[in-house]
């Protein structure tokens, strides 16, 4: 089987917030084979990353055998190096990486989850990100909810902050899981204070209060804080999370499937993570592409509702009314692998 083609859009996203997620988000990426079989993957940039997929990667992996997914990822990786090595040119290689691990599945007749050592069935609880308040998602079911101050469009003083934090718990009543989202806004010393505030109302994790880039900042922060630090959302490769995990700066990591690398690298990040004994919880978990990873490889589930305009994305396993958990009964079992029920493509865009 040789690769005959690599094609990708950016399929339209009604409701889709009026930022970077739009003019830079989700792409559809396909690789054709001589075959017959085609595999499906989502990666970001937009038009950019349109651009990647459609120059250097689809040079690289014309004629190719797609059965090594691995090696095929270290040739993209070092093809994209001088431009890439995080941020677009790896969001557009994640889309590719996922279309040849659906391959992998399409091939063998077997869905992603068993080819990771996992099986399809198990119910995932879930977790759901709003604004400051949960009482508009309490009656969705769902294990978990996260406070995203990036949701928030009022500028709002700590006070009142850590004062929403305590209503959420009080609705949500004590043992489940609650987090808090500062999307890279704050300071060390806002970061520690608002940590030394949270901490009474047994916050599970406070994701993302520094910017990626303060690696100095997040040491100090996850050696003091008494609430444990997540981040990764914004990370890329290998190598990145490597120096997030021997330097223990996030007790937390959240990679995304279709940002970080794929499938290859979220499946290295739980490997290294578990033998630093730490925790992955990737972003937008409950979309199906980290589904997969989650039920073959997490031994603590907890799968984060994904973006509610990716609605061109077939096959997704349904959250369940009134459940905290996702029925892959009714979505990953019935796939051959990741993408398989992608809608035709003549309903998103022309590949």
């Amino acid at each position: 089987m040789r690769v005959c083609n690599v094609r990708a859009c950016q399929p339209p996203t009604p409701g889709s917030p009026a930022d970077w997620r739009t003019s830079m988000g989700q792409i559809l990426v396909a690789v054709d084979t001589d075959a017959g079989l085609t595999g499906y993957g989502v990666g970001g940039g937009g038009a950019a990353g349109v651009h990647v997929v459609e120059t250097v990667l689809h040079d690289l992996l014309l004629g190719r055998d797609p059965a090594d997914v691995e090696g095929l990822w270290e040739e993209m990786y070092r093809a994209t190096l001088p431009f890439g090595r995080k941020g677009l040119a790896i969001m557009a290689l994640s889309g590719v990486d996922l279309a040849l691990w659906d391959l992998r599945g399409k091939a063998q007749n077997r869905p992603v989850v068993e080819l990771l050592g996992g099986q399809a069935g198990e119910p995932i609880p879930t977790y759901v990100t709003v604004g400051t308040q949960v009482e508009a998602v309490l009656d969705e079911g769902h294990a978990g909810f996260k406070l995203d101050l990036a949701f928030v469009q009022e500028a709002l003083d700590e006070a009142v902050l850590v004062r929403r934090v305590a209503e959420a718990r009080e609705a949500i009543g004590p043992g489940r899981p609650l987090m808090f989202d500062a999307f890279m806004e704050w300071d060390l010393a806002t970061a520690l204070r608002m940590a030394e505030a949270l901490a009474p109302y047994d916050v599970s994790w406070l994701e993302e209060p520094l910017s990626p880039d303060d690696l100095a900042g997040y040491a100090e922060l996850s050696r003091r804080s008494p609430v444990p630090i997540a981040g990764g959302e914004h990370e890329f490769c290998m190598a990145g999370f490597r120096e997030l995990i021997d330097r223990r700066l996030h007790h937390v990591l959240q990679p995304d499937a279709c940002w970080c690398g794929g499938l290859t690298v979220l499946v290295w990040v739980y490997e290294q993570a578990r033998l630093a004994e730490l925790r992955v919880c990737p972003h937008r978990g409950a979309e199906v592409w980290g589904l997969h990873a989650i039920a073959a490889l997490d031994p603590e589930p907890l799968a984060e509702v994904g973006r509610s305009w990716m609605t061109w994305m077939g096959g997704q396993p349904a959250v369940q009314d009134s459940s905290s958990f996702v029925d892959q009964k009714d979505g990953i079992a019935k796939l051959l692998s990741l993408f398989h029920n992608v809608r035709g493509e003549d309903d998103v865009c022309r590949l």
